[in-house]
């Protein structure tokens, strides 16, 4: 397995101080990674995650001192978007400034339900509920381009399941336009989560289109497989699952949430190019264990500036924005 990418430690020593970033699903993993080094920089941070005890014990775990006044919770459920408009409302009326939207938060290969507004859940969580957050707030990240004269930034945490087909996942990763909630087809977990997943791509290219590079840079990236509870649906359920997932810790397939955060925070930090796909691996699930890169191509067939218009075109009728 090739040795993960590093953010360069010399972007550590940039000074934040002023910038005000979202991090959704920051209580845990990557997301309190990335928001650790964050306030370390000075940068305030809005810690977007939907249960509030365990973003205060993060709050806890993040601040080495009592003045936690620049980390800050607000509720956002990514299951419903009425919490998506009411963190949208809430952040509005607190702050007049927004540098970063880092779209962290997500959930895996889980079995099917729907959100509370009727779509399947994970095309929901991690495609639509972000999709709506970024049509929100994209005017304010405009205007603190705009006021600061340096681009802000749109980061979309998305997954090499855009693009692979190993470890359960049978098909390139494809947006069904005809059957996005999986209505007509059997629901396939793993088939569903690799098109929220495309679909995070997707969105971050077209926005690259929709939006000034001078005022808004927009790009995706893929983390690594870190270890965390997120693909706990994975493998299986059950003690197999479980142990299976324990095999892989073990013997190395999986990354650390610290080391798993360097590719989210070269994206914050460093220059980025507008629409890219960055990555620590290329196929790393497979024998080849081929480099990722930053930025990086992503290897598939499907990721086309048209099907990314289409997703956007289709997005704004669902969540109505």
């Amino acid at each position: 397995m090739p040795t993960p990418l590093r953010c360069d430690p010399k972007l550590f020593e940039k000074d934040l101080t002023g910038q005000i970033i979202i991090v959704t699903g920051a209580n845990s993993g990557i997301g309190l990674e990335t928001s650790r080094q964050l306030i370390k920089q000075n940068a305030t941070v809005i810690l977007a995650c939907r249960n509030e005890s365990r973003a205060n014990v993060a709050i806890d775990d993040i601040n080495t001192t009592e003045d936690k006044s620049r980390t800050v919770f607000m509720p956002l459920e990514l299951s419903d978007l009425k919490s998506v408009r009411s963190f949208a409302t809430m952040f509005l009326e607190k702050y007049e400034r927004l540098d970063i939207l880092v779209a962290n938060a997500g959930v895996m290969a889980c079995p099917y339900e729907t959100t509370k507004d009727g779509f399947e859940f994970q095309f929901g969580c991690n495609h639509l509920a972000h999709f709506l957050l970024l049509k929100l707030l994209a005017p304010l990240l405009i205007q603190t381009a705009e006021a600061n004269k340096t681009p802000s930034k749109f980061i979309s945490v998305s997954s090499s399941a855009a693009a692979e087909m190993s470890l359960g996942f049978t098909a390139m990763a494809n947006i069904d336009f005809e059957d996005l909630m999986f209505e007509k087809r059997k629901y396939d977990q793993n088939i569903a989560y690799q098109q929220s997943k495309l679909a995070n791509y997707l969105t971050a290219f077209e926005a690259s289109k929709k939006f000034d590079a001078e005022k808004l840079l927009c790009v995706s990236l893929h983390p690594g497989w870190v270890r965390s509870n997120l693909d706990k649906h994975v493998l299986s359920s059950g003690l197999f699952g479980n142990l299976m997932r324990n095999i892989f810790q073990t013997i190395g397939k999986m990354i650390s949430a610290q080391d798993g955060a360097q590719t989210t925070l070269h994206c914050v930090l460093d220059d980025v190019e507008n629409g890219a796909f960055y990555s620590q691996f290329g196929d790393y699930r497979e024998k080849a264990c081929t480099d990722g890169g930053w930025p990086m191509k992503l290897p598939n067939p499907n990721a086309t500036p048209e099907n990314a218009a289409k997703l956007w075109e289709e997005s704004e009728k669902l969540v109505g924005a």
